[in-house]
């Protein structure tokens, strides 16, 4: 009968026919090492999401307010990152980043809304 060897260390397996590791350790050090490029994808666009979150939760004390552009900017702001989409019967087209949205006014200037739950 032939051994098999772990997939991460070549130490012999021990157990089932099917298993491929000898232990938990060396399971996830293996599948980390396998989805580590896809995991850095999602780890930096969650970031910048949660980012974006931050600063409208910090410049919308009140629940409706508005804000320039520029001011978003200047705290980093990243319009091409969202959650979803929500466009209106009257044709407005609202950005939003979890609960926090912002809507586009006339004169660089945003609205800033937090969706009620």
């Amino acid at each position: 009968m032939e051994t098999k060897q772990c997939l991460e260390c070549g130490d012999p397996v021990k157990g089932r026919i099917d298993k491929k590791f000898c232990s938990d350790y060396c399971r996830n050090a293996y599948n980390n090492k396998v989805n580590k490029d896809s995991k850095n994808l999602i780890r930096n666009i969650n970031n910048r999401l949660r980012k974006n979150h931050k600063i409208l939760v910090q410049l919308n004390h009140s629940g409706k307010t508005k804000v320039s552009r520029a001011k978003l900017y200047d705290k980093g702001f990243d319009f091409q990152l969202f959650t979803s989409i929500y466009k209106t019967k009257t044709g407005n087209t609202y950005f939003y980043v979890y609960d926090e949205g912002y809507l586009a006014l006339e004169n660089e200037l945003y609205l800033l809304i937090k969706r009620e739950s």
